[in-house]
This record gives structure tokens, sequence and C-alpha cells, in this order.
């Protein structure tokens, strides 16, 4: 077995490269995963930012070849609201799995300040459900559905003119967080001419406030060729549609005017083939680059856990040296915050004594008033109380009288019936040796008078009866 220095690793001198004498079998390790590739499939995420109505649907049905399923969008939305759509798509026995975002009701609000923020917010979400997926105990990246945002494609309204405020605010918002690749929506609104003055001015203001946009790849041999003279068509100009036109024998997506038909895949009318091409091509490297984005994020995510590579003192921190600082940190904050808990509530329990204090002092408060009221209520029933007795012992003495004098009333004893004020009553007329009583059976004795002759006894009678009730 010979050996050969000539493929030794720059940093590290003790490899070398040695030749076999015999096939050994590792040549298939590239077969190997081009089959797992195959069998588990790809996966490629686009983001479509732009106004309503510019055509995002048009053109990603134009670029895959198949129509979305896609409600329009209205122009009164409230907010940006961002729509994705999965489909899986098999060329060959290739299957992509394709996840089309696109805005709803991007521009159409009065005030468009921070309207690229629920955009940019989706973009972090994805790098933050990858990151969540990545710090799982147990994890499974290889079957994982990566949804973070592979390129984004800037429509740009066909104005002629230059780029709008809100337009050169997004895509600064974006550029350090996926690929840009700029297109001009609907581009055969415009003439040729007038196009390409356009590109020029997009391209410079682009420049001039600093927004990075994807360029393709030219370090690569196999692609730098045809990399170098598409960069030189950016922003493409596109054109896209969900008909079929029949052209000669032939049924072609174009769209169809009264002067003339604009051909979707014909080139020399739009970039649309030129875009699709250029997906195909450097879909690897969008990913690439895509993992580069995320992997920003994630730095500056674990940097705001305390994860860092370098200690204060730019010395290495090892993994373990993070995690128990970080546990001290949180032991202390847990700590600092168990204290502010206990504070508060010892203040909310004097709180609550002082005002259950003062509630007893009403309490208190109101009973010794209603025990004055009780005893001068006692007062005053012993008084009607008192007066009841004397009542009760004056009717008793009354009665006994009565008593005593019906004992000695004899048979004989004459009984009147008066009628007084259409009431009927009767009169019993006592007559003792001294004494005539008139007493009712309701009342006791009425009248009495001394008994003297007949005739007196005769008139005063009259005059009794005259004035009973």
């Amino acid at each position: 077995m010979a050996a050969s220095d000539a493929g030794r690793h720059p940093q590290n001198v003790g490899r070398r490269t040695l030749s076999l004498s015999a096939h050994v079998g590792f040549d298939s390790l590239p077969d190997q995963l081009l089959r797992k590739s195959i069998k588990h499939g790809f996966c490629f995420n686009i983001l479509c930012i732009g106004e309503t109505g510019i055509g995002k649907s048009a053109l990603m049905s134009s670029l895959f070849n198949i129509n979305f399923e896609d409600s329009p969008s209205t122009h009164f939305l409230s907010s940006v609201q961002l729509r994705a759509q999965t489909c899986e798509l098999q060329e060959s026995n290739v299957v992509l799995k394709l996840t089309v975002v696109k805005t709803a009701g991007f521009g159409d609000q009065v005030n468009k300040v921070d309207t690229y923020q629920p955009i940019v917010d989706y973009i972090d979400a994805q790098f933050e459900a990858y990151l969540e997926e990545e710090l799982k105990v147990i994890r499974s990246l290889f079957s994982y559905h990566d949804t973070r945002i592979h390129v984004c494609l800037y429509f740009i309204s066909p104005t002629g003119r230059s780029l709008k405020t809100i337009d050169l605010l997004t895509m600064r918002s974006l550029d350090s967080k996926v690929n840009i690749i700029p297109v001009i929506g609907k581009a055969d609104s415009i003439s040729k001419a007038e196009l390409q003055e356009f590109k020029k001015k997009i391209m410079s203001e682009l420049a001039s406030n600093g927004i990075q946009i994807y360029q393709f790849p030219t370090d690569d041999e196999t692609v730098s060729e045809i990399n170098t003279i598409t960069n030189g068509y950016l922003p493409f100009a596109v054109v896209g549609s969900m008909e079929k036109v029949k052209i000669g024998n032939k049924m072609v997506r174009a769209r169809q005017y009264p002067w003339g038909i604009v051909k979707v895949e014909n080139e020399s009318h739009c970039d649309t083939i030129k875009l699709r091409r250029m997906l195909c091509t450097n879909m690897e490297d969008l990913k690439e680059k895509t993992r580069a984005y995320y992997e920003l994020y994630r730095r500056r995510r674990l940097e705001k856990l305390g994860c860092r590579d370098i200690g204060p003192e730019n010395k290495p921190v090892s993994l373990q040296e993070v995690i128990e600082a970080k546990r001290l940190e949180f032991c202390l904050e847990m700590e600092r915050k168990e204290e502010e808990i206990k504070q508060r509530f010892l203040q909310r329990v004097n709180e609550k004594a002082a005002m259950l204090e003062e509630a007893e002092q009403q309490v208190l408060t109101k009973y010794a008033r209603l025990m004055l009221m009780h005893q001068e209520e006692e007062l005053k029933l012993e008084e009607k109380k008192k007066l009841l007795e004397d009542e009760i012992a004056q009717f008793i003495e009354k009665k006994a009288i009565t008593v005593s004098i019906q004992s000695q009333v004899s048979v004989s004893t004459p009984v009147v019936s008066l009628k007084t004020q259409g009431l009927q009553k009767l009169y019993v007329i006592l007559v003792t040796e001294d004494t005539i009583l008139i007493i009712s059976h309701e009342e006791a004795v009425i009248h009495g008078v001394l008994l003297k002759d007949y005739h007196e006894i005769q008139t005063m009678i009259k005059n009794i009866v005259h004035t009973l009730p």
C-alpha cells in the first residue's frame, strides 16, 4: 500500500491519502445518501410578499405547473396576514413537499407603520420552532417537517418609477433573516424600455439603502456561468397565469389581450422561466443560506439564555460551567422573587388584619347601641306591663263587686231591653236596700243611685235610661 502526501489536510499534517490495493465498497456511500434522500423526499418553502392582486398565486401556479386552490384576498383586512399552503409534488421518482406562504392585506392599511412586523414574527417563529425541536432531549430532525423560509419572492408593483417606502422598510427588516429575490409583478403592464430603466432604478435604490438581496452563487464551476448571466436579470420581470390558451396545436400558459398574447414560458416575453430555472438550480444553496440565517438566530437566542462559547475574560466556557452559572443565577432570582412574594403576602396579611380589626370595632359599637336600645325597650315594656296589671286588678275588683251584687239580686230582678243607636242591649236593674244599679251584659255597673222613695227612683231610672249609650 503506497502512501501519498498530496492530499494532506492543512490543519492536520499527520493525515495521509492512501491508495487501495483492492475494491472495498465505500464508493457506494453517495448512492446510499441519494436513495435515502429520494425516499425521504425534499422540502422547499417559499414566502411571497406583495400587494393584493399583484399576481402571487398566478406566479406560483405558473412556476410549478399546478393550480393552487386559493381564495382571493380583499383590500379590507385590518392587518397583514400570512396564509400557508403545503402540497406534495412528484416529478419522476422525486417528491417535493412545497410550502407557499403568501401575505394577505399587505399595503392595504391606511397606517402602514410596522406593516412588515407580522412577516418578521412569522419567520422568527419558524426559526424558534426548529430550535425547540433541536433542543429536545429526544429529537428527530430527519423526520421533522422543516418550515423555515428558504426564499422570499418580493413582488414590486410595476409603477416604472421607483421603490415605495414600504418596500424599502420591509426588505431592510428581512435581508438578515431570509433570502430575498425581488421580482416585478405583472411586468407585461409596462414597455420593455421602461422595464429596463425600472430594473436599474430598483437595483440602484437597493444598493444605496444597504439592502442585501440574494445573489446566485458563482463559486461553483458547474453553475457559475449561468448564475453570472442570470444575476444581471435581477429583479426578474414575471408574468403569471392560471389559464391556458391554445396557440397552434398546443395549450400554453398565457395571458390573452386584445392586442396579443403574452406567453408565460416565453423568455422573450418575461423572466418567469429564468426564475424557475434559478430556483431549481440553486435550491440547495438557498437552503444552505437559510441554515446560515438560522445559525445567526440560534446564536442570538442562546446568548439571551446565557449560553456563550467565551466567558467574560475571553476564555472558553464549557457547557457544564454555563449550566452551573445559569443554575446559580436562577436560584438567586428565585430567592429574590420568593422574598418579594413573602413581603407582599405579609403586607396583604397586615392590611387584612387592620380591616378585620376595624370591622370588629364597628360590630362592637353596633352591639352596644343595640343593647342600649334593648334596655330602653325593656323599660317601656315593664311600664306597659305594670299598667296592664293595674287594669287587670281593677277589672278583677269590678268583677268581684259585680258577682257580689248579683248574688244579692232576687230572681225577680227586672231586665230592661233598650235599643240605642240601632243596637239591641240588655240591662239589668238591681235594687238593693239602699242602692239601685243598672248593669249591662257587656259592662260592669253603669249607674248607681241611693234609694230614697219610689217616685224619685222612677225619675232617676228615666234619666239614667236616657243617658245610656
